[in-house]
């Protein structure tokens, strides 16, 4: 275990959360589960998305999360983004502004191409500002519209 590990408190679907999370991304794995009783629900979990260790606990319904806390994933490209973004769409994730999406468990991702990053790394704030401006009008993130936005500035 590393220093400091996420821990994420769901209502009632960390199964179903944790089968997701696990399918979607490559190098991810449960690896422990506590389940209430003998067949019961699981109750807390040990696992990696993405190659970044978690644990989790089935909290009750007074957990909720928000978007102050949200996941990062760089997508060497827009193709990667597409694929992120799409299996988020089609497990019931919620489309939001600027490149986020709120997945079915109430979790918050943000699905941000690395060119982005670049390309707001810029040292001409003109540029940097065309590309931020273009990005806040986007939901999904469009690699070529954003560097169209820097080209033009």
């Amino acid at each position: 275990m590393k220093k400091v590990t996420p821990f994420l408190m769901f209502n009632d679907q960390l199964e179903a959360a944790i089968e997701f999370y696990t399918a979607t991304f490559p190098d991810s794995r449960i690896t422990k589960t506590t389940r209430t009783g003998k067949d019961g629900p699981i109750a807390c979990a040990e696992f990696y998305v993405g190659g970044q260790f978690f644990m989790a606990y089935n909290g009750g319904p007074h957990f909720s999360f928000s978007e102050s806390f949200s996941l990062f994933v760089d997508c060497k490209d827009q193709t990667e983004v597409d694929q992120y973004w799409d299996k988020f769409v089609r497990g019931g994730g919620k489309p939001k502004q600027c490149g986020w999406i709120t997945d079915p468990f109430g979790l918050s991702w943000q699905i941000v191409p690395r060119r982005f990053m670049e390309l707001i790394g810029d040292t001409n704030p003109r540029k940097v500002q065309a590309v931020v401006n273009a990005m806040m009008k986007m939901v999904k993130l469009d690699v070529a519209a954003l560097e169209r936005a820097y080209a033009e500035a």
